[in-house]
């Protein structure tokens, strides 16, 4: 009986980590799927937008699957967020000294750019502006070339 609870209590602990990307650090990283990822997430809150406006409009709306829209709206911000933060800002760009001028400005862009994408995913939670989505697809496609200039496929 106690050695289930502790196989379940591992098992549930390296699921944490692998939600994270582990942070231990593991040394595999999937910097292209994570661009991907963004993309697709960028596109599905297009969809939520999309479809939040056009049950909106309605005669007799159907408030179910607004609800759901919206959640899953607010989802796939919240994983744009967590890509930003637990794995390009905590994993991925490096602090480098302001002495490296080159380096320094490269680093401050991809913050600046980071820090958008994170904003404008906060954005998308609070409106079906679809202007949000264009300036979030701009944000990751800027950051994709400020990065891969780095870091090579």
């Amino acid at each position: 009986m106690l050695s289930a609870a502790f196989v379940i209590g591992i098992l549930t602990l390296s699921g944490f980590q692998a939600k994270a990307h582990c942070e231990i650090p593991c040394g595999i990283y999937g910097d292209s799927v994570r661009i991907a990822l963004l993309y697709e997430h960028i596109e599905t809150i297009e969809k939520s937008m999309n479809q939040i406006n056009e049950l909106s409009k309605a005669e007799s709306p159907d408030y179910n699957q607004l609800v759901r829209w919206v959640m899953n709206k607010e989802e796939h911000a919240k994983k744009i967020q967590e890509i930003v933060s637990q794995y390009f800002l905590h994993q991925r760009v490096k602090p480098v000294s302001s002495d490296d001028d080159a380096a320094y400005r490269k680093y401050t862009k991809q913050l600046e750019l980071l820090h958008h994408i994170s904003v404008f995913a906060m954005k998308s939670k609070q409106s079906t502006d679809l202007g949000i989505i264009d300036t979030l697809r701009e944000k990751v496609h800027l950051f994709e070339h400020a990065y891969f200039d780095e870091h090579k496929h």
